[in-house]
C-alpha cells in the first residue's frame, strides 16, 4: 500500500511539472520534477524532464548532469540520448552532440528528431570548420604558430576569469568588446532589444527600484543582457559570420542558370532546404513546409542530372514531404496523389527504402479517410520490406487496428499477437502496451472475455511501468467492462447448464413415472377383479349348498339385476 501511495504522488508531481512546462513556467516545473525525483530517486523519465527544464533556463551543466544520469542504467534510453545530444549542441559541443544523435537514430530510426539533430549538428560543424573538401593541408612553413596559439590561449583564459558580482555589474555598463556590426548580424531582431536594455541601465532612478518579488530592476536588466551575450556567443560558434555570408552568396548564385554549380554547394543547399522543410512540419506549420518543398522541387527539376546524381530519389523524397504536409492540412486527396508519385518514382528507380516509405504513407492516408481494407492491402505489401523489429511492431499493430475497425476480430487478434511478439523482441515497453490492448479489444469482440481480462491486466502493468497515467485510466475502464462481461458470461453458462439438467431430469422422470403409473393402475384393476371374483364365488357356495360350482355370465347378471329376490330355502 505504501508503494502505491508513493507511485501516485510521483505521477501527480510529474503531471504537474509537465503542465507547468507547457505553460512556459520552467522554474516552477523544475521544482515539481525535483520533488518527484525525491519520491522516486533516479527515475529516468523524471531526470529527462528536469534536464529539459534546466536547458530551458540556460543551466546547461545541470541539464547535462541529469541527461547523463538518465542513461546510467539504460544506455539505450532514447529520450535520454536525445536530451544529452540537445544539451551538448546548446553548449556548442557539436561533434559530441552529433555522436549521440547518431546513436539515437540507430536505435530509433523512425523518430524524426534524431534525423533533424544529425542535420543541424553536421551543418554547425561545417559552418565552424568548413567541409572536408574545402580544407587543403600543406606541409610548408614552420611550427612557430603553435607557440603563438598557446600564448593567445593563455591570454584568453585570463580574460575569461569570472569577476565578483559587483564587478560584473560595472563591467556590463562598459561598451561591449564585440564589433557592433557583427553583433547586429548575429542577434538580428534581438539587437534592438539589447540596445534598449543597455539604454535602461543609464537610468539611475529606474535601476535602483525593486519589483514586488524583491528583485532589483538592475538585476533583471543585467540578466537579460547576459542571456543575449551568451546566445550571441553560441550563434557565433554555431554559424560564424563568414558562413552566413557564404550562404547568402549561394542563395544569390543559384538563380544564375548559366553558372555551373559546385557539388558542395548543391549538397549544402539541399541539406539546408530539407532541414527547413522538416522543421516547419514539426513546428506545426504544414503550410510553410508544403510551400518550401514545392519551391525546392521546382528548383531541382530545373537542374541537370550531372549536378544532382540522385535527382530522382530526391524528387521522390520531396513528394513525400509534400504529402506529409498535406496530411497535416487534412488535404487527403492531394496527399494520396503525392505519395503515389513518390511510390511510382521509387519503383521506376528500384529504391526499396523509398518504396517502403511510400507504402507506409499511402496506408496512413487510407486509414485516415476510413478506407481500412485499402490500408490493409497497402501495409501488407510493405511487410517484406520492414527491416527492424520495431518497424514490424508498428506495422502489425496498424494492420490489426484496421481489421478491428472492419469487425474482423480474428485477424485483428492475429496481427495484435504478431505486434506484441515483435515488441517483445525489440524490448519496447510502450509498444508492448499498445499491442496488448489491441489483442484484448479483439478478444472482447470475439467474446473471449477471460483472455481479454488477462491481456488488459498485462497492458495495465506496462502502463504503470512507463508512468502513462492516461493509458492506465483508459485500461482500467476497459478492464472493468471486460470483467462485467466475463461475469455475465459465467452466469449465462450456469443458467444454461441448470436448465439443460432440469430439462433432462423432468423428461426421464415423467416417462418413468408414466410407465409406473400405468403398471400400478393395471395391477390394481387386476387385483380388484380377483377380489370381486372370489367374493362372487363365496356367495355362490353359501346359497346353493355347493351343488353348482360355476355360474354363467347370465346368471350373474340376474343376481346383480334383482338383488331383492329371496334366496331359496
Amino acid at each position: 500500500m505504501e508503494g502505491a501511495g508513493l507511485s501516485g504522488t510521483f505521477s501527480s508531481l510529474m503531471a504537474e511539472g509537465a503542465l507547468l512546462s507547457r505553460r512556459g513556467e520552467h522554474g516552477k516545473a523544475l521544482a515539481s520534477f525535483t520533488n518527484a525525483l525525491q519520491v522516486k530517486a533516479g527515475d529516468k523519465h523524471g531526470l529527462v524532464a528536469r534536464s529539459v527544464c534546466y536547458l530551458k533556463l540556460g543551466d546547461t551543466e545541470n541539464s547535462l548532469r541529469d541527461a547523463e544520469a538518465s542513461l546510467q542504467n539504460d544506455q539505450t534510453f532514447s529520450k535520454g540520448l536525445y536530451q544529452k545530444a540537445e544539451t551538448l549542441y546548446t553548449m556548442g559541443d557539436f561533434e559530441f552532440a552529433l555522436v549521440y544523435y547518431h546513436r539515437g537514430h540507430k536505435l530509433r530510426p523512425e523518430l524524426q528528431e534524431f534525423r533533424l539533430g544529425i542535420q543541424k549538428a553536421q551543418e554547425a560543424i561545417d559552418n565552424s570548420v568548413g567541409s572536408p573538401s574545402s580544407v587543403k593541408l600543406e606541409n610548408k612553413g614552420d611550427l612557430c604558430f603553435l607557440s603563438r596559439q598557446a600564448e593567445s590561449k593563455k591570454v584568453k583564459q585570463k580574460l575569461q576569469v569570472k569577476a565578483p558580482k559587483k564587478d560584473q555589474k560595472q563591467q556590463s555598463k562598459v561598451e561591449p568588446i564585440r564589433n557592433e556590426k557583427t553583433e547586429r548580424q548575429l542577434l538580428g531582431e534581438l539587437y534592438v532589444d539589447k540596445a534598449y536594455l543597455e539604454k535602461l541601465l543609464k537610468d539611475e532612478d529606474l535601476i535602483k527600484s525593486s519589483t514586488k518579488y524583491g528583485m532589483t530592476v538592475e538585476d533583471l536588466i543585467l540578466g537579460g543582457i547576459n542571456y543575449l551575450d551568451t546566445r550571441t556567443e553560441f550563434w557565433q560558434q554555431q554559424k560564424p559570420i563568414y558562413a552566413r555570408v557564404r550562404d547568402r552568396k549561394l542563395m544569390q548564385q543559384r538563380w544564375l542558370p548559366e553558372r555551373k554549380r559546385k557539388p558542395s554547394e548543391v549538397a549544402r543547399y539541399i541539406l539546408k532546404s530539407m532541414e527547413e522543410i522538416d522543421m516547419l512540419l514539426t513546428s506545426s506549420c504544414p503550410e510553410g513546409s508544403c510551400k518550401k518543398a514545392e519551391h525546392v522541387l521546382k528548383t531541382i527539376e530545373g537542374w541537370s542530372d550531372d549536378e544532382i546524381p540522385n535527382k530522382n530519389e530526391l524528387i521522390g523524397n520531396l513528394y513525400s514531404c509534400i504529402g506529409n504536409a498535406q496530411i497535416e492540412m487534412e488535404q487527403m486527396g492531394a496527399a494520396l496523389q503525392s505519395h503515389k508519385m513518390d511510390l511510382e518514382i521509387a519503383r521506376e528507380n528500384d529504391l526499396p527504402d523509398a518504396i517502403s516509405r511510400a507504402l507506409d504513407n499511402i496506408g496512413r492516408v487510407y486509414a485516415r479517410i476510413g478506407k481500412f481494407q485499402q490500408a490493409i492491402d497497402t501495409w501488407e505489401e510493405k511487410i517484406p520490406l520492414a527491416k527492424t523489429s520495431l518497424e514490424k511492431t508498428w506495422l502489425f499493430h496498424e494492420i490489426g487496428r484496421c481489421y478491428l475497425e472492419l469487425d474482423e476480430a480474428t485477424e485483428a487478434q492475429d496481427y495484435g499477437e504478431k505486434s506484441l511478439h515483435s515488441a517483445e523482441e525489440e524490448g519496447d515497453v510502450e509498444w508492448q502496451l499498445n499491442a496488448s490492448v489491441l489483442v484484448a479489444q479483439a478478444q472482447v469482440k470475439l467474446q473471449d472475455f477471460q483472455s481479454a481480462v488477462m491481456n488488459f491486466e498485462k497492458a495495465l502493468e506496462k502502463a504503470k511501468l512507463i508512468h502513462n497515467d492516461a493509458a492506465q485510466q483508459a485500461i482500467i475502464i476497459a478492464l472493468d467492462d471486460a470483467n462485467k462481461d466475463f461475469i455475465e458470461e459465467l452466469k449465462a453458462e450456469q443458467r444454461t447448464e441448470r436448465i439443460e439438467s432440469l430439462r433432462d431430469y423432468d423428461y426421464d422422470d415423467e416417462y418413468q413415472e408414466g410407465e409406473e403409473a400405468e403398471d400400478q393402475k393395471e395391477r390394481e384393476e387386476n387385483k380388484q377383479k380377483e377380489i370381486e371374483k372370489e367374493e362372487n364365488e363365496r356367495n355362490g357356495r353359501g346359497g346353493g349348498g355347493g351343488e353348482e360350482k360355476e355360474e354363467t355370465e347370465g346368471e350373474k347378471g340376474e343376481d346383480y339385476a334383482e338383488p331383492h329376490q329371496d334366496l331359496p330355502e
